[in-house]
C-alpha cells in the first residue's frame, strides 16, 4: 500500500505553540503542573501559558460568531490554522477534517446548565455550541474547508482514532490530504470532581505531582491538562514528510468494570502487535506510552509492553509527568513528543525515574492511547518510509 505521509504537526498546549518552543520546554527536567484554582477548589493541572490564552482571546474577539463558541473549539481552530500553513495546503485543496474530543464543550454545558438550574431557561445557542461536532465542523468553517468532517470521541484515544480514520479514508481512496487529531479544554469544576469521584486525581505534593511511569508508586497521580494537537496526513512519498506512518493498531478490551483496562493490558498487546506487523521488535528504538499516572494504567500498559518485547526493551517515556492528561488530545500530543525526538536524535527521559539505555539512533517510535473501557490505539512512525 502506499505510505501515508505525516507532513506538519501543530499543537496549542501548556508546552506553548512554537516547535522550538515545545522542544526546550521537552528538555528541561521540571513539570509544567500547577496548582490552580478550579472552582472552590485549589488542584493542580496543566494549564496554557498566559500569552497563548491571549491568542484565544483575540480569536474570539475576531468573528462575532466565535464569540460563543467554548474553548475546545478555539483551541483546534488555532492548532488546525497553524498544520495547514506548514503544510502548505492552499484554500483550493481539497482535504477530510476529523478533530475529536473526550469531553467537548464541557465548560459551556457546565454553564447552561447552571443557568437552567437556577432560572429555568437557557441561551438560544446551547444546543449547537455544545454538540460533539462542533470542533471539526467551525475548524472547516474557519479553513473554508469542502471536504468530509467528522467529529467522535472516544474519551482518551480519541485523537489517535481520528488518526485511524484519516488513515482508512486515505487508504480507500476517498481522500489524498486529511487533517485529523484532538482538541480538550477539560479544566473545569465538574470534569475535576468526575475525575476525583474515581480516586485517581494527584493529591501528591511535591514538584512532580503526577508520577506517570513510575511503577513504585503507591497512589493514584492522574493530573488533567488542555490543549489541541492535530496533524496532516497525505497520502504517497512526500518530500515535505516529517515523518511516515509505517503501522496502526487498535483493540478494545472485554470490560472488567466500566473504566479500567484489563490487569495485563490485553488491548495494548493487541494494538502494539498490529501496529508493529512484520518489523523485527530491535527495529523499535522508543515507545509514548499513554501511562496516565494512575497505579493501574501505568503498570497494565508496561506488562503488555514487556510481554511483546520481553528482553528487547525499547526506550520507554510519557509526556504526561510534564504536561498532565490532555484527554482527547494526548494521543497527538504525544505524537509530537516522538516526531520531536525523532527530528533531535534525543531521547527524553522521565526525571524521577530510572535512566534507561540509550540507543544510538531513533528511527521507529511506537506511540500509544487507550481510553475508557479499554479503548486502545497503537501508531509505528517511522522517519523513512
Amino acid at each position: 500500500m502506499k505510505p501515508i505521509a505525516i507532513t506538519a504537526l501543530a499543537s496549542f498546549s501548556p508546552l506553548g505553540n512554537q516547535p522550538a518552543q515545545i522542544w526546550a520546554e521537552y528538555l528541561k527536567n521540571t513539570s509544567l503542573i500547577a496548582e490552580k484554582e478550579i472552582g472552590n477548589q485549589k488542584v493542580p493541572v496543566a494549564s496554557l501559558q498566559e500569552a497563548l490564552q491571549e491568542l484565544v482571546s483575540d480569536l474570539r474577539a475576531s468573528d462575532y460568531k466565535y464569540k460563543p463558541l467554548d474553548n475546545s473549539v478555539l483551541y483546534a481552530m488555532l492548532a488546525s490554522r497553524m498544520a495547514i500553513q506548514q503544510a502548505g495546503w492552499a484554500e483550493e485543496d481539497t482535504f477530510g477534517i476529523n478533530i475529536g474530543s473526550s469531553r467537548g464543550a464541557t465548560e459551556l454545558f457546565e454553564n447552561y446548565l447552571k443557568e437552567f438550574i437556577t432560572t429555568g431557561k437557557t441561551a438560544t445557542l446551547a444546543s449547537p455550541t455544545t454538540t460533539m461536532g462542533n470542533i471539526s465542523s467551525w475548524v472547516a468553517h474557519d479553513l473554508k474547508a469542502t471536504g468530509p468532517e467528522i467529529s467522535h470521541s472516544i474519551t482518551c484515544s480519541t485523537a489517535l482514532h481520528a488518526l485511524l480514520n484519516g488513515v482508512a479514508w486515505l487508504r480507500s481512496g476517498m481522500a489524498d490530504k486529511f487533517l485529523v487529531g484532538g482538541s480538550e479544554a477539560s479544566l473545569t469544576p465538574f470534569t475535576i470532581a468526575q475525575m476525583q469521584a474515581l480516586k485517581i486525581y494527584s493529591k501528591e505534593d511535591s514538584e512532580f505531582p503526577c508520577k506517570a511511569f513510575d511503577l513504585e508508586k503507591d497512589k493514584n497521580t492522574m493530573v488533567l491538562g488542555e490543549g489541541a494537537a492535530v496533524v496532516c496526513l497525505e497520502i504517497g512519498e512526500n518530500d515535505k514528510a516529517l515523518a511516515y506512518i509505517e503501522g496502526v493498531g487498535y483493540a478494545t478490551d472485554i470490560l472488567e468494570h466500566g473504566i479500567s483496562i484489563s490487569t495485563e493490558a490485553e488491548c495494548f498487546k493487541k494494538s502494539m502487535r498490529m501496529a508493529i506487523g512484520s518489523v523485527p521488535l530491535e527495529e523499535i528504538d522508543a515507545i509514548v506510552m499513554h501511562a496516565p499516572g494512575t497505579i493501574k494504567g501505568d503498570l497494565s500498559e508496561y506488562k503488555a509492553i514487556q510481554s511483546i518485547f520481553s528482553d528487547k526493551l525499547p526506550m520507554l517515556t510519557t509526556n504526561k509527568w510534564k504536561i498532565g492528561h490532555t484527554f482527547g488530545s494526548s494521543g497527538i500530543l504525544s505524537m509530537e513528543m516522538a516526531l520531536l525526538m525523532m527530528q533531535h536524535q534525543q531521547f527524553i527521559d522521565v526525571p524521577f525515574v530510572e535512566a534507561q539505555p540509550k540507543r544510538k539512533i531513533i528511527r521507529k517510535i511506537l506511540v500509544n492511547a487507550v481510553g475508557f473501557g479499554g479503548n486502545a490505539v497503537s501508531v509505528l512512525i517511522s522517519k523513512s518510509i
